[in-house]
């Protein structure tokens, strides 16, 4: 039974991820952290990390970027593994959280969908075989109205992906519309476009001559991302110290 410390565990992920694992037996959740500690649950909610008194083997932090030094510095101080699923961090807290990874395991990745993850391995490949062949490469990406960066960081990922398996050749670009001109060979466009309730798409384009081939993913709701990071908890608990992602979960699942 791995035993989870659900961090925002009153937040809309943290409520899906909870949601999620009370029907799972292998996992449970035994103890939360929120700001809005008064919503009970099933287990103790704590407003803080120091007030925790419950063993856990794995922590899941799903809450923002302003929490997430003191979650580092918990994780790291009881040695307890961390799943980081916090987006928009800085420089600085990407220097913490790696500084972190050498006292306990943690995981972290840009997209938590074991979906969007195995993408990314895919298109790797892919450009290893079409961008040698001179194959034309974009990302166009979609979110809800409500998403505030763009491009997301998947698309930066999935560009980053393709760009180590090319060698770093590519240069992103992000606006085509102030220059006249012909695309060059070595550029990656990427666009976002931000709407309604779209939970996340994102579609990669490759370009060639008289033949054109896609890969897309769609979430259709945040539960995959939810189920993505309680398969990352389960994985990560009981690892040694080091810096994890998602790809080490999926290897782990093949083998």
């Amino acid at each position: 039974m791995t035993k989870v410390l659900m961090y925002g565990c009153n937040g809309y992920m943290g409520r899906v991820i909870c949601g999620l694992i009370a029907d799972m037996e292998d996992v449970e959740v035994v103890a939360g952290v929120d700001v809005n500690a008064g919503q009970q649950k099933a287990f103790p909610v704590f407003a803080s990390l120091k007030e925790v008194n419950v063993p856990v083997d794995v922590i899941i932090d799903f809450s923002a970027a302003a929490a997430v030094d003191d979650v580092l510095d918990y994780a790291a101080g009881h040695q307890i593994p961390l799943v980081e699923c916090t987006t928009g961090l800085s420089e600085e807290q990407m220097a913490h959280l790696e500084a972190a990874s050498q006292k306990t395991a943690i995981l972290r990745s840009a997209n938590m969908s074991l979906g969007v993850n195995t993408l990314l391995k895919m298109v790797k490949t892919a450009a290893k075989i079409l961008g040698e062949a001179g194959f034309d490469i974009d990302i166009v990406e979609k979110h809800h109205r409500r998403k505030l960066d763009a491009p997301s960081g998947t698309a930066l990922a999935l560009a980053d992906s393709i760009n180590e398996a090319a060698g770093g050749k590519y240069e992103y670009v992000f606006d085509r519309s102030t220059r006249r001109m012909q695309r060059p060979a070595d550029e990656i466009g990427i666009s976002a476009v931000r709407g309604g309730t779209i939970v996340g798409e994102h579609e990669i384009i490759f370009a060639g001559v008289d033949e054109v081939i896609e890969f897309k993913h769609t979430a259709y709701s945040r539960a995959v991302f939810g189920k993505g990071a309680i398969e990352a908890a389960v994985y990560l608990a009981g690892k040694p110290a080091g810096l994890y992602d998602m790809s080490d979960v999926i290897d782990g699942e093949a083998k």
